[in-house]
């Protein structure tokens, strides 16, 4: 607690590091400010009762952080946005090109790479918002739309979706943490009063064994998250004695901390942002009136709101988004590289090749506890809405999952600049 105390004194009393935290605040007030702004086309409409029956939207809300609820002018969230960034990371690993400028190109390389990633996201949000208003207005949601109208409401919810993507971007640059992240957290914690409120007013004593049971379950999830997460494979290096320009540099031992979850909660995000994508199509193809193009679009639909289809896809796309990111993320042969460099090796290893083997065959193996863990705890909210028929826990779960490992993640990068301070 006194840890607590000091650090929190250190924050107040650092101008730089103050203004960061203020910043953060202040953006997630203006992201939830837009939230709660309906769309024209939607005033006074809620999809709260709608969003409890469909397991997409149900996703697209907790990524959306409560904008689609309430058909506001953030509906689509960043998910464009991190769709597009996926299908750019996707690309440097099929094109030279593009893995160049990701990762060798230096500082210039990443800003060209992230511009392609902004504009990728206005085509991707014009179809997911152009799919989401044609499905409400089948639904009945929304009144008929004309193309006028189509016209006017896409284009406000692109613009508030590349204004997220903006907002996520100045909190990474001048906040603390990863502004998209702590977007999607700010908006489900928001929605905990309402989830909150709800069970107050609902409660039922016959339900008690269920609500201890998701009770125990939450701590569980927890708990798992944070040792997973915290959890690494220390690799020992030794550094050789080294004579450089008459100066003689002593030998030491160190190690190579590699983390079983090494790619964190971004593979639930993109996981997510994907699974959705598939629904926004299908509804946007059954509103264009061709008989069989709707057949298709029934097809798509009524699989993915199988519960077993969706959780199989769910649990293989977030195990494959853990090998994806990390791949992308650490790239052992440019360890190895560093390491011989420096004068560094790893006992009992041959540098440069061998030691990239040796690395990519470890991370590999834990990858896999980190990539199948996260899909059991992923798809196990959905196991449980099926067993116990109660709606709300399959999102709560994901939502769960999320919120502890931003914090993990946000915790981290603020005693880092702490640290920074006291040094």
């Amino acid at each position: 607690m006194t840890t607590i105390v000091q650090k929190l004194k250190l924050i107040i009393g650092d101008a730089t590091l103050r203004n960061r935290v203020l910043f953060v605040l202040g953006a997630l007030v203006i992201f939830r400010f837009f939230a709660n702004i309906p769309i024209p086309a939607a005033l006074g409409q809620n999809l709260t009762a709608l969003i409890s029956q469909n397991q997409a939207l149900g996703f697209l809300n907790l990524l959306t952080g409560g904008g689609l609820s309430a058909v506001s002018l953030v509906m689509l969230g960043v998910g464009p946005y991190i769709t597009a960034s996926i299908i750019m990371q996707l690309l440097t690993m099929m094109s030279p090109k593009f893995k160049a400028m990701h990762s060798e190109e230096g500082e210039l390389g990443r800003r060209k790479f992230t511009q392609y990633s902004r504009l990728l996201s206005v085509p991707l949000a014009i179809t997911q918002g152009y799919g989401l208003l044609a499905y409400l207005s089948s639904q009945g949601i929304l009144p008929a739309l004309t193309p006028l109208d189509y016209l006017i409401n896409v284009s406000i919810v692109v613009g508030g979706s590349l204004f997220l993507m903006w907002i996520g971007e100045l909190i990474s640059e001048f906040g603390i943490g990863n502004g998209v992240s702590l977007i999607i957290f700010a908006g489900i914690i928001a929605q905990l009063p309402t989830t909150l409120g709800q069970l107050v007013f609902t409660f039922d004593v016959s339900q008690i064994p269920l609500y201890f049971g998701a009770l125990v379950a939450i701590l569980l999830i927890v708990l798992a998250v944070v040792y997973i997460t915290e959890a690494e494979r220390p690799v020992p290096v030794t550094y050789a004695k080294q004579s450089r320009g008459g100066r003689t540099t002593a030998g030491g031992t160190t190690y190579l901390p590699l983390r079983v979850n090494q790619a964190g909660v971004i593979p639930i995000i993109f996981a997510l942002s994907i699974l959705i994508f598939p629904n926004v199509i299908a509804n946007a193809l059954a509103s264009l009136g061709n008989e069989s193009v709707q057949v298709i679009a029934t097809f798509i639909k009524d699989a993915l709101a199988n519960i077993w289809v969706n959780g199989i896809l769910y649990f293989v796309l977030v195990f494959i988004f853990t090998y994806f990111y990390t791949a992308i993320t650490f790239d052992p042969d440019a360890i190895a590289t560093n390491l011989q460099k420096n004068g560094a090796f790893v006992p009992g290893i041959r540098p440069g090749t061998h030691t990239s083997e040796y690395l990519a065959r470890i991370l590999t193996r834990l990858t896999l506890v980190g990539a199948v863990f996260l899909g059991i705890i992923a798809v196990l909210p959905l196991i449980m809405q099926e067993v116990t028929n109660v709606q709300s826990l399959a999102v709560g779960g994901t939502g769960l999952l999320i919120v502890v490992s931003v914090i993990l993640e946000l915790v981290k990068k603020v005693d880092a600049q702490v640290s920074m301070r006291e040094y």
